[in-house]
């Protein structure tokens, strides 16, 4: 049986999706480690979570970002998260990472 706060806290669900590090070029890589996006983030050991809002609140001054806020508020996207670990999204730019970067 359902509780009335699970209920209420499942009407609060937003979703995220996890995406690869690679989607981001370095330039944008780095502004999100030093946090500094043009866009509400909080970076992680390894990537970040960025804010995308449901209508899209903002559109990012990082090219590549705004193709991805775009995609993402046509999916639904409410939060991206970008991770070394995650997978790569078909469709979306690939950035090469350089080495010995995560």
């Amino acid at each position: 049986m359902e509780t009335p706060a699970v209920a209420a806290l499942k009407a609060h669900i937003e979703p995220l999706a996890a995406l690869s590090l690679s989607h981001l070029s370095s330039s944008t890589r780095l502004k999100l480690a030093n946090d500094e996006l043009s866009v509400n983030a909080y970076p992680t050991d390894c990537g970040g979570i960025l804010y995308v809002g449901a209508p899209r609140y903002r559109i990012p001054a990082e090219s590549d970002l705004a193709g991805i806020f775009e995609i993402a508020e046509q999916a639904g996207i409410v939060w991206l998260k970008f991770d070394s670990d995650a997978g790569v999204i078909d469709g979306l730019p690939i950035f090469e990472l350089p080495d010995g970067a995560s």
